[in-house]
């Protein structure tokens, strides 16, 4: 055995899991990624998917992906820098940099892509960027990839915000990095304070609404456009496989950031172009958002139901407010046993564990789609709540 593959062959916890019937990874879906998807021939409620318009379904949507495949063919074959351009990708660039209230917008072929490449490339050998302890990974990835000095401050804490900023040079770029709504645990950024204190510190703000959009702001615009921060914040990101029911991603600002980008960004430049089905599709389904305010307002219904009964239920579910939500195990092989659990009783979750988070955090995330019904949702109330009692975790 090669020294590569004796080094990696000591890593061992996937076959553990496997071996305890408790591997809870790579499910076989075999339908429609809908409230109800079919595993192993049977049907199981989705509360595990970040759809949260419920839009992947729509006939609108998938009729836009198929007209756009019959014109356009299904890939560009090269980078928007060379030859993978097209008249929708501008089209979209425009409606989206309106529908955030920026001047201009870039698309990438995928979310991840987007932070990567945007906060690699931003700033510079004497610049300082500053990331919220529990942002996304690919924001941490994009930092590790960038020449800038970086400081990180307490989750969602202010006071340890300003303890960063003060270490910085005031003349010095220094470049504030936060989720707008957490992933894991469903809490929302303090976006009026990280403006607040990026004014007084001379700092910029990017703030990337993956998971805020389509569930915050007027027609889904984010948690930017809830608190009134939008003209205050400088860069918005945004991910296509969420709300948008698509594949894909974009940043939002104005046009000397995206000139700047458009020529330097590696994830942009070196990666081939998003496809003209998902391209189509995102337009189609921020066509919906706009038109139909009312699956937002639904959404909201439930998300308000589902955290009153996790509540009355006993769950410790920290400070979401949001559909994201968790349900804390705080132990990895519980949490895998619990998915499997629930898994056998028709409910689809995710089980977050470490190195995703501390091994004392480790949790289910519970996610809500505008097309779940009440009634599904209480299914799955009881569900959780018969697993969760067997284990006694709650009363």
């Amino acid at each position: 055995m090669k020294l590569l593959q004796a080094k990696l062959s000591q890593y061992q916890e996937p076959q553990k899991a496997k071996a305890a019937g408790i591997y809870p990874y790579f499910r076989k879906i075999e339908s429609e990624q809908d409230t109800e998807v079919v595993i192993n021939g049977q049907k199981v409620l989705m509360f595990g998917s970040n759809s949260y318009m419920g839009l992947t379904n729509h006939p609108k949507v998938k009729e836009a992906a198929i007209e756009a495949t019959k014109k356009y063919g299904t890939g560009l074959a090269g980078s928007p820098f060379l030859n993978g351009t097209l008249d929708i990708h501008k089209e979209l660039e425009q409606k989206l940099a309106a529908y955030v209230g920026k001047e201009d917008a870039m698309l990438y072929s995928t979310g991840f892509g987007v932070n990567l490449g945007v906060v690699s490339t931003l700033t510079g050998r004497n610049d300082t960027i500053i990331l919220d302890e529990q942002d996304h990974a690919s924001i941490i990835e994009g930092r590790r990839l960038s020449f800038s000095k970086s400081l990180r401050y307490k989750h969602n804490d202010m006071a340890s915000l300003e303890e960063q900023l003060k270490k910085c040079s005031p003349n010095d770029v220094k470049l504030i990095v936060t989720d707008g709504v957490f992933s894991m645990e469903g809490d929302v950024a303090n976006l009026p304070e990280i403006v607040r204190l990026a004014k007084q510190y001379n700092a910029s703000v990017m703030v990337d609404e993956a998971h805020g959009i389509g569930v915050f702001g007027r027609n889904g615009r984010g948690t930017c456009d809830h608190f009134g921060v939008t003209d205050d914040v400088d860069l918005i990101m945004g991910t296509f496989s969420k709300s948008f029911a698509s594949l894909g991603g974009f940043i939002a600002c104005d046009k000397t950031i995206t000139n700047y980008l458009r020529h330097h960004s590696r994830s942009y430049i070196f990666t081939a172009s998003i496809t003209p089905a998902s391209t189509a599709a995102v337009s189609a389904a921020l066509d919906i958002m706009m038109s139909e305010p009312e699956r937002m307002d639904h959404l909201w219904e439930i998300t308000n139901y589902a955290l009153e009964g996790f509540r009355n239920m006993g769950c410790e579910i920290g400070n979401t407010s949001t559909p994201i939500i968790p349900l804390y195990i705080r132990d990895n092989n519980l949490t895998f046993m619990i998915t499997k659990d629930l898994s056998d009783e028709g409910v689809f979750v995710n089980p977050v564990v470490s190195p995703a988070v501390a091994p004392h955090d480790t949790l289910i995330r519970f996610s809500l789609m505008a097309t779940h019904t009440k009634e599904q949702v209480t299914i799955g109330l009881e569900k959780i709540q018969k697993v969760f009692r067997k284990y006694n975790l709650i009363p």
